[in-house]
């Protein structure tokens, strides 16, 4: 793979993970509710959830769920049911309590709640199957490549989910009112459901 190549798949995988998604918008949920803790697990979270859609992508499934309009739906269905029920568990959060630590979620947690929504997002598993062969040099030895293109795509992910991560929880840092941390904890929520009904619309292509 020349370097040439290589830059442009950074660039496009850049642009790429710009686009807010299901998983950002659950960082971002849970760094409103829980503050700058939150950034780390979620982040962490993003990191193994990718890595296990490019695994999944490059064994094959990929391929399956491109082809497959019933592979496709089921997991659109569990990842936005999912989507859905976490919106309803923090809608009905007192975020109040959080401020003492009464009612915060655990690292662990938040970690796999994201891996989780990172992992059954049907449309990232099946891009990186369409997405990763356009970067691949046909006189290289594809393996290799992969490797390197699928881990740039993991070590970028989480960079990115960490800037969305920092940025919400300085915002909450901000927020002392229950009032306002209440509206937090809702609009959180709200977008967790939101996220969730994105990806119930979501369609082959």
């Amino acid at each position: 793979m020349t370097l040439e190549l290589y830059l442009a798949y950074v660039v496009a995988t850049l642009v790429v993970l710009a686009v807010p998604g299901p998983t950002i918008l659950l960082i971002i949920s849970y760094a409103l509710s829980q503050g700058r803790r939150a950034a780390l697990s979620t982040v962490v979270g993003v990191g193994l959830g990718d890595a296990i859609a490019v695994t999944v992508s490059l064994a094959g499934l990929g391929a399956v769920m491109a082809t497959s309009a019933t592979a496709f739906t089921v997991l659109k269905w569990v990842g936005a049911a999912y989507l859905v029920y976490l919106g309803i568990k923090m809608w009905r959060t007192n975020p109040s309590l959080s401020l003492d630590g009464a009612q915060t979620v655990s690292a662990r947690r938040m970690t796999l709640h994201t891996t989780i929504v990172t992992a059954l997002n049907p449309k990232g598993i099946a891009f990186f199957v369409a997405f990763l062969p356009h970067f691949l040099n046909p006189a290289a030895p594809a393996a290799p490549q992969l490797v390197l293109l699928g881990t740039t795509f993991v070590v970028l992910g989480i960079a990115n989910a960490a800037l969305y991560a920092l940025f919400a929880a300085h915002l909450r840092a901000r927020i002392t009112k229950p009032g306002t941390l209440r509206w937090a904890n809702r609009a959180g929520g709200t977008m967790l459901l939101g996220a969730g009904l994105v990806t119930a619309t979501l369609r082959r292509t």
